[in-house]
């Protein structure tokens, strides 16, 4: 039977597993989102904001209120009946991330039937006082014999067979009813690797009370059953046994079964005993509001008489008490629903990890210091990009490294001859060549190079129609022109919006420009004053923005008032 049972429970975890590890698990809350704080913990909120405690406050969260229906089945003295319906209710609450709590109701009924006869009930009043064998009226009985398939006593007085034993076939059905407070640990949602996952075990232990009613099918009619039949069929296997009594007997189970009687508690009528349960549990997440969930619990409630057996087959005449107790299982499948607005999922299915990592990987409430670019040199270009240690006073180029106008090794600072003619060199330490320098050649530089000519021909930036959201190709452009703004320090850029026939028009061509610049001063740290704003222009597509290096001398503003701030977009 309880192959059967354990068979169920595999084929229902396979059939839920290939539904519910499908499902698309959603993003975490918003820890800044204050209207899912209650208002106890709104202090703590408010300080997590301004900078000056680390945690963010624990969010309101739904309740879940859960129905299941599975098998019941009492585990006791007499084997029990695999199908046997059982229904719940409960209602859970959680109080972190990896403790909860639920008050969970329940209702079995459970049968079951023996396949074995029995002849040692006398002791048990649900099956009426036995009939007394009159080979007890004389001394203790000489020989017990097997004839025909009856057990018979001889007398030793008579010699005489005396009347047949009866037999009996145990059975029973209960209906038991309890109510437990339950605490729920999670052992799957603290994820290091994986923000949210579609399934969450659990385990869950707790206390409550049980009722139960238990009644026997004992009479056919008004009159007891004769199982002598039954009790000397030629079926030996159990399965057959089971069947021909299930044929032979009708279902009323109308005989009160053994109980404590005024001895215990009642409750509305029937014996009242506390219990303890525990379980395992796992659930399939189907939406934010739902998910399926397959139970199997035990509860215990040290009570001998679930079944309403408690005697156990002994020497003959006699009958022994068992000294084990009862319990019952449920096995069951349920659907759990979250309830509760301006919260969040219950915390069992959140990972408490997702707001530190999310911070780590894209600071929005971390406090970052203003980055501190060194140049230990002194020449205008920070370390990380300098590629020598210049000395003082000595002009270099976008590298950090110094000029030397006429390439004869001697550094522009130090080179008294500042152009040596390739034929006239190599030079002396003052830089003058092997032949007389022509008049005027000392102090002749060629030109220095436009920002045009330094920085060449920049990306355009495309936009989806309507929209000023950067996609990855247009981040992956304005990477390179970060690029080239780092390498050319004194070059500014201008950066060009289109269109401006209509309000909307003029609103998104500044959102585009405005995306533009933000993006590189807030993601590639160029500074803003090297960007000048110029929207609804003339002669280009409404969804581009083009950017060119600045003119020599040429100026405009990096700031820009939207025009019409109430058509801009979020």
């Amino acid at each position: 039977m309880a192959s059967k049972k354990y068979l169920l429970l595999a084929g229902i975890f396979c059939l839920l597993a290939s539904t519910g590890f499908s499902q698309r698990v959603g993003a975490s809350y918003d820890v800044k989102d204050s209207s899912l704080v209650p208002s106890k913990r709104m202090p703590q909120h408010s300080e997590f904001l301004n900078g000056t405690y680390n945690f963010p406050a624990k969010p309101r969260n739904q309740w879940e209120i859960g129905i299941k229906g599975g098998l019941f089945q009492v585990s006791g003295d007499i084997p029990a009946k695999f199908v046997s319906p059982g229904f719940g209710l409960h209602v859970r609450k959680a109080f972190g991330y990896i403790f909860s709590m639920r008050l969970e109701y329940l209702y079995g009924i459970g049968k079951g039937q023996h396949f074995r006869a029995t002849e040692n009930y006398a002791k048990n009043p649900a099956w009426g006082v036995a009939i007394v064998n009159p080979a007890q009226r004389y001394s203790a009985p000489q020989q017990i014999t097997g004839a025909g398939g009856f057990r018979q006593i001889v007398s030793s007085q008579t010699g005489l067979a005396t009347t047949p034993f009866e037999y009996v076939f145990y059975n029973y059905k209960t209906k038991v009813q309890d109510l437990s407070l339950e605490g729920v640990l999670t052992l799957n949602n603290v994820r290091f690797h994986k923000s949210k996952t579609g399934y969450n075990v659990y385990g869950f232990a707790g206390i409550g009370a049980s009722i139960y009613d238990t009644k026997v099918n004992a009479l056919d009619g008004a009159n007891k059953y004769n199982f002598t039949s039954i009790a000397q069929s030629a079926y030996t296997d159990r399965k057959d046994k089971l069947k021909e009594l299930k044929n032979f007997m009708d279902d009323t189970y109308e005989t009160p079964a053994e109980n404590h009687g005024d001895r215990r508690p009642k409750l509305f009528g029937d014996t009242f005993k506390p219990s303890a349960t525990i379980g395992m549990g796992i659930a399939f997440k189907l939406s934010n509001r739902l998910n399926l969930a397959l139970e199997d619990r035990w509860t215990f409630i040290k009570d001998d008489l679930l079944d309403g057996q408690r005697w156990q087959e002994a020497a003959w005449g006699d009958a022994v008490q068992t000294r084990d107790f009862d319990s019952y299982n449920y096995l069951s499948l349920g659907l759990n629903i979250n309830l509760g607005a301006k919260s969040v999922e219950p915390l069992w299915w959140l990972n408490p990890l997702d707001y530190a990592y999310s911070e780590i990987r894209n600071p929005r409430l971390m406090r970052l210091p203003k980055p501190v670019l060194p140049d230990s040199d002194g020449d205008g270009v920070t370390d990380q990009f300098d590629q020598e240690q210049t000395p003082a006073g000595c002009p270099v180029d976008s590298h950090g490294v110094t000029k030397d106008t006429d390439g004869d090794g001697i550094p522009d600072c130090k080179d008294k001859e500042l152009i040596t003619p390739t034929y006239c060199q190599p030079v002396d330490a003052d830089g003058i060549g092997k032949c007389p320098c022509p008049d005027g050649c000392a102090g002749i530089a060629p030109p220095e190079k436009t920002c045009a000519e330094l920085m060449g021909s920049l990306p355009s930036v495309a936009f989806k129609a309507s929209s000023n959201k950067l996609d990855d190709d247009a981040k992956s452009a304005l990477a390179t022109v970060a690029a080239r703004l780092r390498n050319n320090p004194g070059c500014k850029v201008v950066v060009i919006g289109y269109c401006n026939s209509t309000k909307k028009e003029q609103q998104l061509s500044w959102d585009h420009v405005n995306a533009v610049i933000n993006y590189m001063v807030d993601k590639e740290g160029i500074s803003a004053d090297r960007f000048f704003f110029n929207y609804g222009k003339e002669g280009g597509d409404c969804n581009t923005v083009d950017l060119r290096p600045a003119a020599e001398g040429e100026t405009g503003d990096n700031t820009v008032d939207p025009p019409h701030p109430n058509l801009r977009k979020n």
